[in-house]
């Protein structure tokens, strides 16, 4: 594998030749990326060419379809999954709604789930309010000093039979560290139970190969991955088969209608096929033109994350070395996302209010991770900084962040 081509993976990208956002550097892609060209692209192309309804007989309609079914496909291939087990919805919090409505007509009497309290609310909340319908919702809980979810603190739950799913994070959107979802997914499935993955915060930094995790859930955004605003679900046949339809009466044997009791927005769904072009460009570009779908998608996944581990630990260093600040998560780059959070005397918000004139665009507040940060010791109303980034921010951006740091802190 050849290092990352930052020059190249940059000009895909339309905002980075934006005036008004040519001089900031971008720390805040966990709330949402730059989308890709080809994104762009295809999503205008629809909306001048194809904007209306699809799969009709007549040739503006069959091409809109066409695409619909493009995205569909090329992501699942590249997910390592079946076609019709990718499913899209608005967003991963109204995606997570459903399943949870699914699975309240789904689980046995006496049967049990597991949440965790590392998770942003947007996984963790539908599933806890399930406890007002009866169900009982067990807390696998974090280390309260390092964020750190054990497994062996999961195994403790699952031991007397009555779990049926298990939710949690590939990586918080706070603490950052990756927690091992094969391993994971293997003891809930030794268990007799489910397991459903919120990789929002895992995906931007390259799509996972669902297939080989084992997840029977697995959910992420398209807007946090290069991609339009919407909400991608992968559900595994088996579970989506078994779980009650929450679509039409008379979609309930599409397998990947079953779960958007709404209809889908036709042209966002069609350019997520630019996510997929992306990941084939950036694979092609590294010399993987010979590759498969799922190769591509791997050798994707290996660039960016390669690059993020170069940038991310000169950061993790430098704050890890301040005696002014407390760093959330491990101070190993290898084991955790480029996501960032720090905590201090001043409030989040402030401090990134601070760095805005140095050009650095980053985040403050609770990012919706209420219980981790509370489980940790932390105020949600004084929050964290937050800073995150992704495979086209360059070694000189991480290098203006450390000075404006050293400025305001």
């Amino acid at each position: 594998m050849t290092e990352l081509d930052i020059n190249f993976v940059r000009s895909r990208f339309p905002a980075f030749e934006q005036p008004a956002l040519r001089d900031r550097a971008f720390f805040e892609n966990a709330g949402g990326s730059y989308p890709c060209r080809p994104v762009f692209e295809r999503l205008t192309r629809f909306y001048r060419e194809r904007k209306v309804q699809p799969y009709a007989p007549f040739e503006a309609s069959e091409l809109a379809g066409a695409e619909m079914d493009e995205a569909r496909e090329r992501l699942a291939a590249i997910l390592g999954v079946e076609t019709d087990e990718v499913s899209f919805g608005p967003s991963t919090s109204q995606n997570t709604y459903v399943l949870a409505q699914a699975v309240k007509g789904w689980l046995p009497e006496g049967g049990a789930i597991v949440v965790t309290n590392q998770d942003h609310e947007a996984n963790s909340g539908a599933w806890r309010r399930l406890a007002e319908h009866g169900v009982e919702v067990r807390e696998w809980r974090i280390d309260g000093a390092t964020g750190h979810l054990d497994p062996e603190a999961l195994q403790r739950l699952l031991a007397d039979g009555k779990v049926k799913l298990v939710c949690f994070p590939h990586c918080s959107n706070v603490v950052g560290e990756i927690n091992p979802v094969a391993e994971i997914v293997a003891m809930a499935h030794a268990a007799g139970a489910a397991a459903c993955v919120d990789g929002v915060s895992y995906a931007p930094h390259g799509l996972p190969d669902v297939g080989a995790l084992g997840a029977d859930i697995y959910l992420f955004s398209a807007y946090k991955t290069y991609g339009p605003h919407q909400g991608i679900m992968v559900i595994r046949r088996a579970l989506g088969e078994a779980l009650p339809n929450q679509g039409h009466y008379f979609n309930g044997d599409s397998l990947y209608k079953r779960f958007t009791p709404a209809g889908p927005d036709h042209a966002q769904v069609a350019a997520s096929a630019g996510m997929a072009d992306y990941l084939d460009e950036l694979a092609e570009h590294h010399g993987g033109a010979g590759l498969g779908p799922r190769e591509r998608g791997a050798l994707a996944h290996d660039l960016m994350r390669a690059h993020e581990v170069r940038l991310l630990q000169p950061l993790l260093d430098y704050l890890g070395d301040r005696n002014d600040v407390r760093l959330l998560g491990p101070r190993a780059a290898e084991g955790r996302a480029p996501t960032v959070a720090i905590a201090c005397e001043r409030k989040g918000e402030d401090l990134a209010a601070a760095l805005a004139p140095h050009g650095i665009m980053a985040g403050g507040g609770d990012f919706y991770a209420v219980r981790p940060l509370q489980a940790m010791g932390i105020d949600p109303a004084h929050g964290v900084l937050r800073m995150s980034f992704v495979h086209y921010t360059s070694r000189e951006e991480i290098d203006r962040l450390i000075g404006a740091l050293d400025a305001v802190l």
